[in-house]
């Protein structure tokens, strides 16, 4: 029987006297796209961060391609291939913004997998164009809108060469047309088309976003978590109707 792609097995985490991920089980495919939603403080984002190596987990497992990654480093997280994306934006401001897409292209993951370019700065190059902010290059991250700090944060994890990319919030700050021009970019790398292209497929997927009417659009799947429990997991049609689902966001009665 063939591991999955990504296995989430028991996963719990506390601070303090209260349990943010609580016992969380799920596991996804290769090919797939899947949305993590919930109300706010729900444990979407500390669950990312378990999976990243960002924070250890007080019990359960997390196991990528069959081979167990709880607690291993960010770094080498990310060089077994998984990449994600965060609310609180990091960049090197002081540096230009192609720059800080380099860094990324210089783990050895993404060096081992660009052979394909000449030069490192092409490749940084092909990460901004696909975020949609190549023209900005030159210009330091200090100066980026919100919005395009958030596109900047894409093109640093696409540069790396996941097979899994998870985004925290892709669609945060940018408005309706910006919104528009990220899903069809988002799905673009998913079917392993532009930034995609040394692969047969894009890498799988993993996103946190508020805004469901336009992440229901582009995933297969969604998981909702509320108090850091998993209340529900199914197509977008049958988690829309989910009576647990429609009280964790309306309150009781909602519907």
């Amino acid at each position: 029987m063939t591991a999955p792609f990504l296995d989430i097995n028991g996963l719990t985490k506390d601070f303090g006297g209260l349990r943010a991920i609580n016992h969380v089980t799920f596991a996804m495919g290769r090919q797939e796209m899947v949305g993590l939603i919930g109300p706010n403080g729900a444990g979407k984002t500390t669950l990312v961060r378990l999976i990243c190596g960002i924070l250890k987990p007080d019990k359960g497992k997390v196991s990528f391609k069959g081979r167990n990654i709880t607690g291993l480093k960010t770094w080498d997280v990310v060089n077994r291939g998984i990449a994600a994306t965060f609310q609180n934006m990091r960049p090197f401001r002081r540096l230009p913004i192609i720059a800080n897409v380099m860094v990324s292209c210089l783990s050895p993951r993404a060096m081992k997998r660009g052979e394909w370019v000449k030069r490192v700065e092409a490749k940084a190059m092909d990460a901004l164009e696909f975020a949609g902010i190549s023209d900005m290059a030159l210009e330091k991250a200090s100066t980026l809108s919100q919005g395009d700090l958030k596109r900047l944060e894409v093109a640093r994890a696409v540069a790396t060469e996941p097979e899994l990319l998870i985004l925290d919030e892709p669609f945060g700050g940018l408005s309706p047309a910006e919104t528009d021009l990220m899903a069809k970019s988002i799905q673009r790398l998913h079917k392993g088309g532009r930034f995609g292209r040394l692969h047969s497929e894009g890498p799988a997927m993993i996103i946190i976003e508020h805004k469901l009417q336009q992440l229901m659009k582009i995933v297969d799947r969604i998981i909702v978590l509320n108090f850091g429990t998993v209340i529900a997991d199914g197509t977008p049609e049958e988690v829309v109707k989910n009576p647990e689902v429609i009280e964790a966001y309306l309150g009781e009665g909602g519907a």
